[in-house]
């Protein structure tokens, strides 16, 4: 997810509380604030934050909706029934019970009640790729899921683009995005501190680390151009336009299988960005992305100090 910070901080507030004796309080030197505030991200970031909020879960569960229409994955050109690389399919049994069989790579596995077969609101089991409470709309309906999908899809492509022009103006992909070679350096001590659950303070946490670097770019360079380029190519007309397409992906097939390999690691992202928001500071974080003010606690400063507003 797009987000941004200002390279001055705005310093407020909470000093420890001073010694009780006043003559070692008249020696001492002058303490630094005990927690910071800074503008991290500017309106143009957070506006880009919020509408891919609100796109992205329409998107995948719309999207999800058209799988249905059709549920399997093959590479290549042209469907070929006999060898997907994933099926979600149902089988009836002889009492007239049906049952989910997702198949990857010819393994089979018994999904029922999740892929294949799922349940509805009654707790009736009815064959469907995906379950009802993951698709928009709930119920098969295929036109429909395609008018949403493609509605949002043009409103995320175009929030994409202005976020982008924005972020080369600004600065803001080589100031505070792109991993430089001594964040990568600092790539071992990152991942083992995200393990640990520890979390920067001071000057570092007023940028982002190489992890945040690094899924932040992949998401902007690799993972929004794929998913839109895939999107593309899996429409007639815009490959009458676009024919290297094709070549570029392999064929119609191949782009619809990597659109749902993006699409899930979308869902991974999200996922473990949620995660991360939470457990390094959730009201904080929020804030930050509603207003843009970020709190900072000091070297020394336990974390529940820092939310004494």
């Amino acid at each position: 997810m797009p987000d941004s910070m200002n390279d001055e901080p705005i310093i407020s507030s909470s000093v420890p509380a001073a010694p009780p004796d006043t003559e070692s309080m008249s020696l001492a030197q002058p303490q630094p604030p005990a927690v910071r505030w800074i503008y991290r991200h500017a309106v143009p970031v957070r506006l880009a934050h919020w509408i891919n909020v609100l796109c992205l879960p329409i998107l995948i569960m719309s999207g999800l909706q058209i799988f249905n229409a059709h549920p399997a994955l093959y590479l290549g050109e042209r469907s070929d029934r006999d060898r997907p690389i994933l099926l979600l399919d149902t089988v009836y049994s002889e009492s007239g019970g049906i049952r989910g069989i997702t198949t990857v790579f010819g393994y089979s596995f018994d999904t029922t009640g999740w892929l294949g077969a799922s349940r509805d609101s009654t707790g009736q089991i009815h064959r469907r790729g995906f379950p009802a409470w993951a698709t928009i709309p709930s119920y098969q309906w295929l036109a429909m899921g395609r008018r949403w999908h493609f509605f949002f899809a043009w409103l995320f492509v175009i929030n994409g683009l202005l976020f982008g022009l924005y972020s080369f103006l600004s600065r803001h992909f080589d100031r505070d995005l792109v991993p430089l070679p001594k964040d990568l350096r600092g790539i071992g001590r990152a991942v083992r501190d995200h393990f640990l659950f520890r979390h920067p303070k001071g000057d570092e946490a007023a940028r982002y680390n190489v992890l945040q670097k690094i899924a932040y770019t992949g998401v902007v360079f690799v993972l929004g151009p794929l998913i839109i380029l895939t999107g593309m190519t899996m429409s007639p007309s815009l490959d009458a336009g676009f024919p290297d397409l094709l070549t570029l992906f392999g064929g119609r097939q191949s782009a619809r299988t990597i659109h749902f390999i993006v699409c899930f690691s979308f869902v991974g992202f999200i996922g473990i960005h949620l995660f991360m928001v939470a457990v390094s500071g959730l009201w904080n974080n929020l804030r930050s992305m509603l207003v843009g003010r970020y709190r900072i606690a000091e070297v020394g400063v336990e974390p529940h100090d820092q939310e004494t507003n």
